[in-house]
């Protein structure tokens, strides 16, 4: 589990919906939820992102290794 205040949600979901597994979000209260390819999902994020600032605090869980590297290096070109 990393954990990233993501502040470009566009390319930061832009790169999640480029991976191949599926890429968690993990709720405060301990749920887990896809947001690879999960419009809805991300719909809601982006409602979020805006309300706090276009700043969205997340605690992601990223099955395959390849998609970590992908997020970890768009996380940090990023910042």
């Amino acid at each position: 589990m990393i954990k990233v205040n993501i502040l470009n949600l566009k390319r930061f979901l832009e790169t999640v919906n480029q991976c191949h597994g599926r890429i968690m979000v993990l709720s405060s209260g301990g749920q887990k939820m896809n947001i690879t390819r999960e419009y809805a999902v991300q719909k809601e994020m982006e409602k979020q992102y805006l309300e706090n600032g276009r700043c969205l605090p997340l605690s992601l869980i990223i099955e395959e290794s390849k998609d970590y590297m992908a997020v970890i290096s768009y996380y940090a070109g990023d910042c």
